[in-house]
């Protein structure tokens, strides 16, 4: 699915409409070369910007998902300070012990919950906007830290699909019943959600 053929999708008045589609499953993922990834993440803003102007009054949330993970670890108290400068520190002398801790943090309760109630938030605001979309990108930025499909795993237990539809931003591509992060990196597990391609 090229950029343009994305754009005219997420303004397909369908599309919008949460409740049309898998009732279980609201994950979207659209695949892109990782050497492009600055590029679509300008390509967010823009439509961002171009679904929230008044044909559409579509507002959407762009998360970074590395920036929200380190904003959430601000919120973290380790050793009375922030844990995420806490580890900042450490990482100089015991890598293995900071990696570890992230890794721990990242697949956490607390840090899937935080993603939550930013989304809900986010989608529970009452004016005269449409909130139908939740854009996730740095997903090449939290590796080693959380795979694509572990994260959607740990969010189902809080997606209210009918509410919203999550658009995953993935820097690499699908061979056979896998992905590969980056174009490189083998992920042995098939995500329950809809591939965006060509139709």
């Amino acid at each position: 699915m090229t950029i343009q053929e994305l754009d005219h999708k997420l303004n397909d008045p369908g599309f919008q409409d949460p409740k049309n589609g898998d009732i279980f499953y609201n994950f979207f993922i659209y695949q892109y070369p990782a050497e492009n990834e600055y590029d679509i993440r300008e390509q967010i803003k823009e439509f961002k910007e171009h679904l929230i102007r008044p044909t559409n009054y579509v507002d959407v949330l762009c998360l970074n998902l590395f920036e929200e993970f380190c904003n959430y670890l601000k919120t973290k108290q380790l050793m009375r300070r922030p844990m995420l400068e806490y580890q900042l520190e450490k990482e100089k002398t015991n890598p293995d012990a900071t990696m570890s801790t992230l890794v721990r943090n990242a697949h956490s309760e607390g840090f899937i919950h935080y993603l939550h109630e930013h989304i809900m938030a986010h989608v529970n605001i009452e004016d005269d906007y449409r909130r139908p979309y939740v854009f996730v990108h740095g997903i090449g930025s939290m590796y080693p830290y959380i795979r694509t499909n572990e994260l959607l795993t740990l969010y189902e237990q809080y997606n209210v699909t009918y509410k919203y539809k999550i658009i995953v931003f993935y820097p690499g591509h699908r061979e056979n019943n896998s992905f590969r992060l980056f174009g490189l990196l083998p992920d042995h597990h098939t995500y329950r959600a809809t591939l965006l391609i060509n139709e």
